[in-house]
């Protein structure tokens, strides 16, 4: 017999992850074995869950899905994650391709599509939805043309060049979280966060929190809700 798919189901808004758990329960070969509200929680849970796919959204609190992507790819490289996301647009999509995704599903897909997405990418092979292959192909496209040139490294990635913990803090920084609220969510000293607040600003060049705050949007480190 095939050994079920394990999920790791990773969404903040309990009623989409409730309609999520529904679909994937109908699915055959298919066992949600573990259902986490942030990134924090999704890293928590996978020695205990063991998940052969994760399923994660991009937008959450405190730590955000392309982060899981990244850690769960250092650290965890058998398992497949699966992008489920309204942020479909070229940034965001092949961000997440060299993060090491293994496919992106936009959340207005169907059920149907979602069952193919799970085929797919735990058989080895990526997925992308029609409507993400669109946008990445015109990209391609507009560029083959001589109409866009590709921009260098680090503006194609432009959040390569911060650490793990200084994108956290960003993302933190951003949703409103005081220095002091920081270093308690992440257990650290006062002091700790205040040095690495510095260097976020002296490596962005970005001298306020205003400013701080708008490059995390920009950049899907965190969402307008």
């Amino acid at each position: 017999m095939t050994k079920p798919v394990r999920v790791l189901l990773v969404e903040n808004h309990t009623l989409v992850r409730a309609g999520l758990v529904a679909i994937l329960r109908n699915l055959p070969d298919v066992e949600v074995v573990a259902q986490a509200t942030n990134g924090h929680e999704a890293l928590s849970l996978i020695k205990e869950s063991r998940p052969t796919l994760v399923l994660t959204d991009i937008a959450m609190p405190s730590l955000n899905g392309m982060e899981v992507l990244a850690r769960i790819t250092k650290d965890y490289p058998g398992i497949r994650v699966l992008m489920l996301s309204m942020y479909t647009d070229e940034e965001h999509v092949r961000h997440a391709l060299r993060l090491g995704a293994a496919g992106f599903l936009s959340k207005d897909s169907s059920p149907e599509e979602l069952a193919r997405a799970i085929e797919v990418v735990t058989q080895g092979n990526f997925y992308l939805s029609p409507k993400i292959t669109s946008v990445v192909m015109n990209d391609y496209l507009r560029r083959l043309g001589g109409r866009e040139t590709e921009p260098p490294p680090q503006e194609r990635e432009p959040l390569s060049h911060l650490t793990p913990r200084q994108r956290e803090i960003l993302q933190l920084i951003a949703e409103g979280h005081s220095t002091k609220g920081i270093a308690a969510l992440l257990q650290m000293k006062v002091k700790t966060v205040e040095v690495h607040r510095a260097q976020l600003m002296k490596r962005l060049d970005i001298h306020d929190t205003a400013g701080l705050v708008r490059y995390a949007i920009r950049h899907g480190l965190a969402a307008l809700e």
